[in-house]
């Protein structure tokens, strides 16, 4: 979908939205290594986030996205050859001092906040920073970025972002090739491509989270116990389902301390032998129970999915997140990790 001049910023942040970030940024390595086209940079939200990686022999370049705090952070960034944002001027001059005391000009991107109101120096009030950057011994300006609030929601107010992004951009002489540009997240990629610049900042599509991509990660886990329930009788804490009629329960193993949440208790569904079935009483620490009465081939060991597929069936990441009035980013960075992650290359 991007111009082959376009680089990609793969997000891993959130141990990679709850896929495993050191596997998945070890295969797009790979992949690029061989050729093919794949992440010219990672982005993750802290230096301990970008150590991990380190540690896990990543040498592609690594954006830090988060605003660092304490500043003495730069110099651990610094060691560890990862690439901060810097969002004020005093970061600025934070970010120059660490690189004058190891006589070295740290390279950094500075985030402009153009209408996301969370990190960022003004649209208005870029200059100053960008000046002292510019002149700076022991700072380099290698990037500049925004964030775009509402790219998948409103495109008007994501064109006045662009706007103010590229007056920021003409106000201080930067032009594509003198510094890496970038602004697009995935919504902005599906719907805005006059915002690719020279690099886009992608997760979401890369996990397979919008229509017309295809997902990366399934959520399952096994039937542990089998009962049958008598009407009348009560299921779980707090007793909040009762049976209207006798029924066939299964214990999941798999609770809110694995990514299974709380809210589900009495609303979601899961897959069994390719049917749906419903989530019965509150979802416990380490267990649910659900309704097997009509699926006859469900036993103990059975395979249950909260997000995948099985059989013509299927729960997506964004229905599983509907059942608890949330998003599918949330629910998928909750999987905790405690779950064994395995990877099919």
């Amino acid at each position: 979908m991007l111009p082959a001049k376009v680089k990609i910023l793969f997000v891993v942040k959130a141990n990679a939205y709850g896929h495993g970030a050191a596997p998945l940024a070890k295969e797009a390595e790979r992949l690029r290594l061989k050729g093919e086209p794949s992440a010219d940079f990672f982005g993750v939200s802290s230096v301990e986030e970008g150590a991990a990686l380190r540690k896990a022999k990543i040498k592609t370049p690594i954006l830090i996205l988060g605003s660092l705090y304490p500043f003495e952070s730069f110099l651990e960034a610094a060691r560890l050859n990862l690439i901060p944002t810097v969002a004020s001027l005093e970061g600025a001059r934070q970010l120059s001092a660490a690189g004058l005391k190891i006589k070295k000009r740290l390279a950094a991107h500075l985030k402009i906040d153009t209408g996301m109101g969370r990190v960022g120096v003004s649209h208005k009030n870029a200059f100053e920073v960008v000046d002292f950057l510019s002149k700076s011994r022991g700072a380099a300006l290698t990037g500049i970025y925004t964030h775009f609030s509402s790219a998948d929601s409103d495109s008007g107010y994501t064109r006045l972002q662009i706007e103010r992004f590229n007056k920021a951009l003409k106000n201080n002489g930067l032009k594509n090739g003198k510094i890496l540009i970038h602004a697009s997240n995935s919504a902005a990629v599906l719907n805005h491509p006059e915002a690719n610049y020279e690099m886009v900042r992608v997760g979401g599509v890369l996990y397979g989270l919008w229509p017309g991509f295809k997902p990366l990660l399934s959520f399952k886990a096994r039937i542990v116990f089998i009962k049958k329930m008598e009407k009348g009788a009560s299921v779980s804490y707090g007793r909040t389902f009762r049976a209207r009629k006798p029924l066939r329960i299964a214990t999941v193993c798999v609770g809110y301390a694995d990514g299974a949440p709380r809210a589900e208790s009495n609303k979601g569904e899961v897959l069994v032998e390719g049917r749906r079935c419903k989530i019965i009483g509150t979802v416990t620490m380490d267990m649910l129970m659900i309704d097997v009465t009509g699926v006859s081939g469900a036993r103990v060991g059975s395979e249950v999915v909260l997000i995948g597929e099985e059989g013509k069936e299927q729960i997506s990441a964004s229905e599983a997140a509907g059942f608890s009035g949330t998003i599918s980013y949330e629910t998928l960075c909750a999987i905790s990790q405690r779950v064994p992650r395995v990877y099919h290359w």
